[in-house]
């Protein structure tokens, strides 16, 4: 890691640094969206992750006084570690002294232990995002090898009443999750529906299994009435999965995942899946309901929200610095397009 200047420090992140963690987190959101969106148990989750060492895949910063100013983690966990991630801030009290620069050495030192672990002909790269309007992440990124490589948006739709019920398309049916009768069905038909998605790797079913349980485990805001599953001929094939508590609004219900089964597209299972869910949103008390797309997604999510009646709040840049060249296993074109 780079020097730090004269007073800061570092180490692995601890525990206990969880509520300073997300204070710096929510004082990095606030200057840029004016929002306050990380809270203690979230990030507690995260750190508890199968596999995510603490020790190894976090780092912070801390000023003379011990507090914490700097913060980046890696991410790190799924073969065949071709595609490493990673995420962090500085309190803006604190930049331009060389923290953040300090920190991204770190996080691409630490992602480069991916290499070896990597099958010997495939292209390795590190993945960070910045907010469009964080000019200073931006320049630091470019200025250090990375490249920008796609952009996303956060979509919001807002209700001024209740949705219309909606019509499913025929033989097609629609019911909450049920943990003990759906978990392997439901995590098998995202794998399938998000495998044309743009960056997308497959890994092994089973370690996709563990972080699933983790998830839904630890998730102290799981309700398995918001995770909506499309239903046709006995078999699960199209899932809405949402959360209702978002902490920089209250009144915002959260989509994590929309998703149908390849063989069931261009249907109108997905545009019914999502109008369902506004719906449900509306019916506990949340008038509004967001989530994130690719913005030129491969399977043209985008514009389905967009039909659906939502609108882009922001937009963030995927940015990408290639570690080892090599064949590239991420998706990046449909299959037809390929052929």
């Amino acid at each position: 890691m780079k020097t730090l200047p004269e007073g800061y420090t570092h180490r692995a992140a601890r525990g206990d640094d969880a509520k300073d963690a997300v204070n710096l987190f929510n004082a990095c959101s606030e200057e840029r969206t004016g929002e306050r969106p990380h809270d203690v148990e979230d990030l507690g989750v995260e750190w508890r992750t199968p596999g995510f060492d603490m020790e190894r895949d976090t780092r912070v910063v801390l000023d003379a006084e011990g507090r914490l100013t700097g913060y980046a983690e890696v991410w790190d966990l799924e073969k065949p570690h071709v595609q490493v991630h990673s995420w962090g801030r500085v309190h803006p009290d604190h930049r331009g002294c060389g923290i953040g620069s300090a920190l991204l050495e770190w996080q691409e030192t630490r992602a480069r232990e991916a290499i070896s672990k990597a099958p010997a002909e495939a292209r390795v790269a590190l993945g960070i995002g910045a907010l469009e309007n964080d000019d200073a992440s931006r320049e630091l990124l470019i200025e250090n090898g990375f490249a920008i490589v796609r952009s996303f948006r956060r979509m919001v739709i807002e209700m001024e009443g209740a949705p219309e019920p909606v019509v499913f398309p025929e033989g097609v049916s629609v019911r909450s999750f049920s943990p003990e009768e759906d978990f392997e069905q439901t995590v098998r038909v995202v794998r399938d529906s998000f495998a044309d998605h743009w960056g997308h790797v497959d890994s092994p079913f089973e370690e996709e299994v563990k972080q699933w349980k983790h998830w839904i485990d630890e998730d102290p805001n799981f309700d398995p009435n918001l995770w909506l599953l499309a239903e046709a001929e006995g078999q699960v094939v199209g899932t809405c999965l949402g959360t209702p508590k978002r902490h920089e609004d209250p009144d915002l219900g959260w989509i994590h995942i929309l998703g149908v089964a390849r063989s069931w597209r261009r249907r109108g299972v997905a545009l019914a899946l999502l109008r369902h869910a506004f719906r449900v949103f509306h019916s506990i008390g949340k008038p509004k309901v967001g989530l994130g797309v690719d913005a030129t997604s491969l399977t043209g999510a985008n514009h389905l929200y967009e039909k659906a009646g939502m609108k882009v709040k922001r937009q963030s840049l995927a940015y990408e610095k290639e570690l080892r060249p090599g064949i590239d296993l991420t998706r990046q074109r449909l299959e037809e397009e390929e052929s």
